[in-house]
């Protein structure tokens, strides 16, 4: 499929030697961090117009690039299909182009039941996958047509489709129905509160550190001045907070695709380009930093009694992280924080952790 039927390409902008804009190239290439910004909102309610992204890129292209190694490819604007059908086809294809190029492909827009087409891009790829999302919504509505609210239920219920773990934080009760709630629950996937997610990312960390997909519905940021996002809420994660979330997105140690949704792109705040901008900076910052750890692990391994019975946990001596299990594999490990190990040596053991 030759891609410049369907993909704007972006705009030069004059840049620093020091700034990420001056090293960002047009093309994919193999190991790289692909950009693909998507303007097709119809399953937010919203229009599929190709929308203006230059404010965003002006407030990126500015940032610092550091020390980064990686490359990063800003491959420019998804035109959008006659049909939503058509939009999740064609970026379906660009998705399967990256991941044979072992590149992270990065979505910014569009509204959040893209995260169905970077599944079933990944899934043609890879067995197994492990999904975590940010949202403050969760939904398994059931329709023939693929909107915010159904495309859940169409990746849990696809025949093809191969889901190891999915785990769904930011949720806020307060916005939900219960039965999509307590379906999550009956499977056994984690479902984790705002609450527990505010003021520090030690304990949900676990949640990120070998998800293959991770994907952040915007909607679950909080608005200021002007809405953030798509369905803009009072409450939700603040600015510090989401940057440092997208930061642990990028120290994953399998991720291979990453969607950013239901971004405001009608917005003419300044201050919200600078954050989705920011937000990417610190994606791409964590990329960096897991690529230049160690391939090669060592654990320390600790055994703690509770009622009689004896359980594992091993600790990561490179990045002092945590895992429960005696497996000596340490992908059939979980990953937990020091905290679920501390609580354990006073007799009390994290339930989700049980579920093996």
């Amino acid at each position: 499929m030759d891609f410049e039927d369907f993909i704007i390409s972006p705009r030069n902008f004059k840049t620093e030697s020091w700034q990420i804009g001056n090293r960002i190239t047009k093309d994919i290439r193999e190991d790289s961090i692909v950009l693909l910004f998507v303007s097709d909102y119809r399953g937010a309610g919203g229009d599929a117009e190709v929308q203006d992204f230059t404010a965003v890129r002006k407030e990126f292209y500015k940032l610092s690039q550091m020390d980064f190694e990686i490359p990063v490819v800003d491959l420019g604007d998804l035109v959008s299909g006659k049909s939503v059908q058509d939009t999740h086809y064609i970026l379906q294809e660009v998705l399967s182009a990256c991941h044979y190029k072992r590149a992270i492909p990065v979505i910014i827009g569009g509204s959040n039941d893209f995260a169905f087409s970077l599944f079933s891009a990944l899934n043609f790829h890879k067995n197994s996958i492990n999904y975590t999302q940010i949202s403050n919504i969760i939904s398994l509505q059931q329709g023939e047509t693929i909107n915010e609210h159904t495309f859940l239920s169409k990746i849990f219920g696809a025949k093809n489709f191969s889901i190891k773990n999915y785990h769904h934080l930011g949720y806020q009760k307060h916005l939900n129905e219960m039965d999509s709630v307590r379906l999550i629950k009956e499977v056994e996937f984690d479902i984790i509160r705002l609450a527990e997610m505010m003021n520090s990312t030690e304990k949900t960390e676990p949640f990120f550190r070998k998800a293959d997909l991770v994907t952040v519905n915007c909607d679950a940021i909080e608005s200021f001045s002007e809405p953030f996002s798509m369905n803009p809420q009072v409450n939700g994660l603040s600015k510090r907070e989401i940057c440092a979330y997208m930061k642990e997105i990028g120290l994953s140690e399998n991720l291979k695709s990453v969607g950013i949704f239901n971004y405001n792109i009608y917005s003419e705040n300044q201050l919200n380009h600078q954050l989705l901008a920011q937000m990417l900076w610190y994606l791409i910052e964590g990329i960096n930093i897991q690529y230049s750890h160690p391939k090669e692990r060592h654990y320390e391994l600790f055994y703690v009694l509770i009622d009689d019975r004896q359980y594992a946990f091993r600790r990561d001596t490179f990045s002092n992280l945590w895992y429960f299990g005696d497996d000596e594999n340490i992908e059939n490990c979980i990953p937990c924080s020091r905290k679920d190990f501390d609580e354990a040596k006073k007799g009390w053991l994290n339930a989700r952790l049980t579920k093996i």
